[in-house]
């Protein structure tokens, strides 16, 4: 009884001491019909040795991408993460530290906060960039109701290009708000306008690059698009590492860019937590929300940073607040701002390069087996095969014999039956030569 140091003596005084009998009365508020009449099904106390062996015996039955050849990707991508990253975010000064109120004791945290935004703002070509959000999904939704308030528009256009959970998460939130979200249909093949959808009503247009399905595209023509019907531009990026090598949003005119930052420094971990990034131009600056790490002097002269906007609802008063977000995963935020600084520009671009070639030489040896079709004419490190058997049952049989072949876009859109025989394939630098042969081979006897 360890854990447990209370005796009955102790229950009892307590219980007396704010005059109730037992500790039934604290449920007396509860219907008796709604009360169980004996003890859940549980197994009963074991001690802590054999409950570890309990719970390792569980954790066995699940197969890691970390011990099989992985090619999962749709959103959330398996990078190799220097030993360095998990070393410093341990350090008790991070790993504990809270929200920097006090910017004369929390020098270190708000330095981290202002370079990790520094960062965002560079790979995303845009002004500036919050620290943080949540995660990608939600980072969207924030942005989406950012276009909303600065233009005092109610309608959301989303491309078919888009993540289904991005877009689920942000037609949650504006279904509250009374936004009216237009969902273009899935664009598996990369040949969709979503400009068409947009009118003079429309407060953004979302549009991912890459998209979902590996497509890669030209964003110019959708900004001005936009900009020529009073919209904004919503760039969403899930693999913040194509920034490498692709152009950034910011550069192609995007007014406000979403994404996730879990590429960089961060595990997978069975989805997370994770790290959202939002960056913007700076005549929007007064309505991003979450907080704004700045740069200032003290009354000596010297360098210190402050929090310089908080617009969170814990922070001012519920209705001024551009957000309710009340937290900045600011661990998470560190480990990408470590690894992303131990690559340097030089290694941003080459850890990039390497992704694109390994993705190229898997399409391309996957393309030779007969039935497989490679969509994409264009990919970063993602791209999605069209198979002559459904898609889920050939990743099911994949996983069966140790590789993990990618993620069937049937599993995160269920509804579209079209979606099928497609299979969404990504290949990081922790792919090697072997694996993707082994991959090869492996679909080649499931087919």
């Amino acid at each position: 009884m360890r854990y447990l140091p209370l005796t009955d003596d102790d229950r009892r005084r307590m219980l007396a001491a704010i005059g109730v009998e037992s500790v039934d009365d604290f449920f007396r508020d509860v219907p008796e019909s709604a009360r169980l009449k004996e003890p859940v099904d549980l197994p009963r106390h074991s001690s802590e040795m054999e409950v570890e062996r309990v719970f390792t015996r569980m954790a066995a039955k699940n197969l890691s991408p970390d011990t099989v050849p992985s090619f999962l990707g749709a959103g959330a991508y398996r990078h190799h993460v220097p030993a360095a990253v998990d070393h410093l975010i341990q350090r008790g000064e991070f790993l504990t530290a809270y929200t920097p109120y006090q910017p004369e004791i929390s020098q270190g945290t708000l330095q981290c906060m202002f370079e990790f935004q520094t960062q965002v703002a560079l790979i995303t070509g845009m002004d500036v960039a919050n620290a943080s959000m949540y995660d990608g999904a939600t980072a969207c939704s924030e942005a989406v109701m950012m276009a909303t308030r600065i233009n005092n528009r109610a309608k959301v256009v989303l491309s078919g290009g888009l993540h289904p959970h991005y877009r689920d998460v942000t037609a949650t939130m504006g279904r509250f708000l009374g936004l009216d979200i237009v969902a273009a249909a899935p664009d598996w093949q990369g040949k969709e306008n979503p400009a068409r959808l947009v009118d003079g009503e429309t407060a953004c247009l979302v549009v991912q690059n890459p998209g979902f399905f590996g497509h890669l595209r030209d964003l110019r023509p959708l900004a001005d698009a936009c900009h020529g019907k009073g919209a904004l531009l919503v760039a969403v990026v899930t693999e913040p590492l194509s920034l490498g090598i692709v152009e950034s949003p910011g550069a192609m005119g995007a007014d406000i860019v979403a994404g996730e930052g879990q590429s960089l420094g961060n595990a997978l971990n069975f989805g997370g937590p994770t790290v959202g990034l939002l960056a913007v131009r700076q005549k929007y600056l007064r309505q991003i929300p979450g907080r704004l790490v700045g740069q200032t002097v003290d009354t000596d002269g010297r360098r210190g940073y402050v929090l310089t906007l908080s617009t969170r609802e814990q922070h001012i008063r519920r209705e001024k607040a551009t957000s309710n977000i009340c937290t900045n995963s600011g661990l998470c935020a560190l480990a990408f701002s470590i690894h992303l600084t131990l690559l340097g520009e030089q290694g941003f671009v080459s850890l990039a390069r390497l992704n694109h070639a390994r993705a190229v030489t898997l399409a391309d040896k996957l393309a030779a087996l007969k039935g497989v079709e490679v969509i994409n004419e264009t990919f970063f490190n993602e791209f999605t095969l069209s198979l002559p058997k459904p898609a889920a049952a050939v990743a099911e049989a994949l996983a069966g014999m140790g590789v993990f072949g990618g993620v069937p876009a049937s599993r995160l859109d269920p509804e579209r039956s079209e979606l099928e025989p497609l299979l969404l394939v990504a290949a990081t630098e922790t792919a090697s030569p072997a694996d993707i042969d082994g991959y090869v081979g492996a679909l080649r006897q499931v087919l």
